[in-house]
């Protein structure tokens, strides 16, 4: 294991313990997420389906689904990137990749904006994840195509001053918690 791995490893660990405590302590910042997307109505966007201690998007997709296409993340496979199937409240899901769900059918949607899950996150637009580089390559794509907003929502205890971080990782644009929104100057 190099040493940035080793970095990596125990920055998540500290984050995962951190996050769980703001999970069992029931915060949300669903509102402020909501508010944020409530100037997007109609743009293509996408969440994703909580799991473990993850802060929970849905209340704030079943609003985006109301004014336009939503859709969740799918996993086609190691080192590609992440598909995006529509999603609707109530849709039928299925069990996809490392237990994630994903809806059972549906259309495809390419989202210019992107609500992030993370495990850490810094005030400069730093995202540690779960190390899959999923999101990294996914947006990477995206925005070779277009101008895309990644979002990352997470539980302010999720914040971390020192993150290790590569030339791979691709910046946050804006972060929302349960205490306050973030947003990245560039």
């Amino acid at each position: 294991m190099t040493d940035l791995e080793q970095l990596k490893q125990t920055a998540r660990k500290a984050a995962f313990a951190r996050r769980k405590q703001a999970f069992d302590a029931g915060l949300s910042s669903s509102a402020q997420l909501s508010s944020v997307l409530a100037g997007y109505r109609g743009v293509p966007t996408a969440g994703y389906m909580a799991m473990r201690t993850e802060i929970d998007p849905t209340p704030v997709m079943e609003e985006v689904a109301a004014h336009g296409p939503i859709g969740v993340p799918v996993i086609l496979g190691a080192g590609q990137p992440l598909k995006f199937r529509v999603w609707e409240p109530n849709c039928e899901m299925i069990e996809g990749e490392f237990g994630a769900r994903i809806p059972a059918t549906g259309d495809w949607i390419e989202p210019e904006i992107l609500i992030v899950p993370l495990v850490a996150f810094d005030r400069k637009g730093g995202r540690l994840g779960y190390g899959g580089g999923f999101y990294d390559r996914t947006l990477e794509g995206l925005r070779a195509k277009r101008p895309t907003l990644a979002i990352g929502f997470a539980f302010s205890a999720q914040e971390a001053d020192d993150l290790p971080l590569e030339a791979t990782d691709q910046p946050l644009d804006l972060i929302v918690t349960e205490a306050e929104v973030i947003e990245m100057s560039r």
